[in-house]
């Protein structure tokens, strides 16, 4: 059977899963699940996922919850094309930046935690969007050393082909697009991100392709 996918368009984690399949050439059903209106909070997908996030990946051999837990198992298990490098020192770079990203940037910025900036917290948008930036700006401080050191011509984070790092940059530049962020002062993942969304990859991933979008 095809792999299921539950996913929501806007969501970063599922973003990055999406990118991983396309680059990995693997078909699947993708399954929307509305986090606008609560859908993922419902019964029925609380007996599918306990956590009741997205994404959540079902292959019929292993069923998880968590962007990189997925990623590693399509590593694992789907390695005719790998993501990581071969080399074991750059395989840990590459999962170090993607970490720098999904620990360190994306928990401060994700729904919940504004849902309950806006909500409990009472903040203002300006405030808000101040919150969103410095986040954004603390990692990527790192994330643009990273990528001038590693990248081998602007194309993609690390050396000459296409990584998990880049599954993971993508997305996080896509929501600081999308929350009025300006990246000036990253001229290497701004190039690399261009770079990138010229891919069919990437393009066939991105938030106003899937058919959930509400645009």
């Amino acid at each position: 059977m095809k792999p299921t996918l539950y996913t929501y368009w806007r969501s970063s984690a599922a973003y990055r899963v999406r990118i991983a399949l396309n680059l990995k050439g693997i078909d699947y059903n993708a399954v929307p699940v509305s986090l606008g209106e609560g859908e993922h909070r419902q019964e029925k997908y609380r007996e599918i996922n306990p956590q009741m996030l997205v994404p959540f990946f079902d292959d019929g051999e292993v069923a998880t919850g968590q962007s990189m837990a997925i990623l590693e198992h399509l590593e694992e298990s789907y390695n005719d094309l790998p993501l990581v490098p071969a080399d074991k020192l750059a395989r840990a770079q590459v999962r170090s930046f993607c970490l720098s990203i999904c620990c360190d940037i994306h928990p401060l910025n994700n729904l919940r935690v504004m849902q309950y900036l806006k909500g409990p917290l009472d903040i203002g948008d300006e405030e808000f969007l101040t919150w969103y930036a410095h986040w954004i700006d603390e990692g990527y401080r790192y994330a643009e050393q990273f990528a001038k050191e590693h990248s081998s011509d602007g194309r993609f984070v690390f050396g000459d082909n296409a990584t998990l790092a880049d599954v993971f940059l993508i997305p996080q530049s896509y929501n600081a697009h999308r929350f009025k962020v300006p990246l000036d002062d990253y001229p290497t993942l701004v190039s690399i991100e261009k770079a990138c969304n010229k891919l069919p990859a990437f393009k066939a991933a991105s938030p106003e392709t899937q058919p959930d979008a509400l645009l």
